[in-house]
């Protein structure tokens, strides 16, 4: 997670779930980093892990937009000197405001400046609010700047988004497209029966996944510890599936992928990232195979288009 901000040296930490790394994320993020720099100081964003909501409310499992290796790489590449992972525990989501100043921001992370979204909350029940964070930095002697927020910018309306199959509604709150990963598994292999050989995705549970449908996209191999580090840095544009397969009698949902004019790549075991680029249309059930193949040829001459 990067060098650690404790000890003598102080810092300019933000604070929260960060799930998305949304442009509302980016822009409290990259004025942290940017105050940080003009001080003199490191950047530290403290994020929490597992999700504040599945401990808060047992059983609610909110659809995860980026994984926790995926959301540090996001901030990394915004100019973040560290991430913070902090367990996200029921004691943690019943201490006070102080409580969680004092241990985390002043002790260990020694935050000179706290930026946070104007609409900031913390503390049990949300009792602390951007007052509430001044009136403690008094007492522990760090700034509070308070970053408006983005109108309709939000992790839970992204995940609305994607329920609904707009994808590039997500693309424009996310200010990149819409990525889900995980390992490519054996599947039915219809598709190489069918002349589009697919990468059938086994995405971690509660990945959002986009609505059913088939979309133009991009798939590429993303290097993870432990797996095969096949095609390292190579990206396809990618016909998507995403559903059952209603021709062929549904089987449980799935997320496939066909990178356009490959027929000879040996994915098995490699962490992939597919990514959203526009949807195409609904699942259709055909009357013939000749019917859905045609139509598979009409979704790859799209995603050529839209991907080009």
């Amino acid at each position: 997670m990067g060098p650690s901000v404790q000890g003598s040296e102080r810092s300019v930490v933000t604070v929260g779930v960060f799930d998305g790394v949304h442009r509302g994320h980016q822009r409290v993020v990259g004025r942290a980093v940017a105050v940080a720099r003009e001080r003199g100081l490191r950047s530290a964003v403290v994020t929490f892990e597992p999700h504040p909501d599945e401990v808060v409310r047992p059983g609610s499992h909110p659809q995860r937009l980026t994984s926790p290796r995926r959301r540090a790489e996001l901030l990394y590449a915004l100019g973040v000197d560290d991430v913070e992972v902090v367990e996200f525990t029921l004691g943690l989501s019943r201490s006070r405001p102080d409580e969680f100043v004092q241990n985390v921001l002043a002790e260990r992370l020694r935050a000179a400046v706290v930026v946070v979204g104007e609409d900031f909350v913390f503390g049990q029940g949300a009792s602390g609010d951007v007052e509430t964070l001044r009136t403690l930095g008094e007492k522990y002697d760090f700034e509070v700047e308070a970053v408006p927020t983005l109108d309709a910018v939000s992790s839970t309306s992204i995940r609305q988004l994607l329920v609904a199959g707009d994808v590039e509604g997500a693309r424009d709150r996310l200010g990149r497209p819409h990525r889900v990963e995980g390992v490519v598994v054996r599947g039915y292999q219809r598709g190489r029966q069918l002349g589009f050989p697919t990468a059938n995705v086994e995405t971690p549970q509660h990945t959002a996944i986009p609505a059913d449908g088939v979309y133009a996209g991009w798939m590429e191999c993303v290097p993870v510890a432990n797996l095969p580090a096949l095609y390292e840095g190579e990206r396809w544009p990618a016909a998507i599936s995403v559903g059952t397969n209603p021709t062929f009698d549904g089987v449980p949902r799935t997320v496939e992928a066909y990178a356009l004019d490959r027929d000879d790549l040996e994915l098995y075991g490699v962490h992939v990232a597919v990514e959203f680029a526009a949807r195409l249309r609904g699942n259709t059930r055909f009357d013939s195979i000749d019917a859905l193949i045609a139509q598979i040829h009409a979704d790859v001459e799209a995603t050529r288009r839209l991907t080009s």
